[in-house]
């Protein structure tokens, strides 16, 4: 019998802290899905979610992160096109200029008003969610049916 799973992987959600207003780094992929992504990738075989999380950040924006929390899980079995998924979404801090590593064509800073819409995945409700737990303290309510 062959099993199929879900991959594993994490997102980072990186507050530049040393910027007024501590905006978050996206970066423009270079692979499709193509648009904006929160910074992220597939866990490795042997490694733990938190060094995946600090391996995907630095690969991809050359920043060194500060893990701040584990925030939320994504498992909608369609929030990744290309196969079903598993998001284990970090919040994090870092400071410095970030530069376009790994799939990332372009790299940029947002504020929470200047976000693109041309996000990819679920990152547009894990950006969502985010900005309500930043902003208001309020973790979104697990979508239990």
């Amino acid at each position: 019998m062959t099993y199929r799973n879900p991959a594993p992987t994490v997102d980072i959600i990186i507050e530049l802290v040393d910027r007024p207003h501590r905006p978050i780094v996206l970066i423009e992929r270079h692979n499709s899905p193509l648009g904006w992504a929160i910074p992220g990738g597939f866990v490795d075989y042997g490694e733990a979610v938190e060094v995946a999380a600090r391996r995907e950040a630095d690969e991809e924006t050359g920043l060194k992160v500060e893990l701040v929390e584990q925030f939320l899980v994504y498992s909608d079995p369609n929030r990744d096109a290309r196969q079903h998924t598993i998001s284990i979404v970090f919040l994090a801090t870092a400071s410095g200029e970030p530069m376009a590593g790994d799939d990332a064509k372009n790299i940029a800073v947002f504020e929470s008003w200047r976000v693109p819409s041309n996000l990819c995945f679920d990152h547009d409700r894990i950006l969502r969610d985010y900005w309500q737990y930043r902003h208001y303290g309020l973790r979104p309510r697990l979508g239990f049916d």
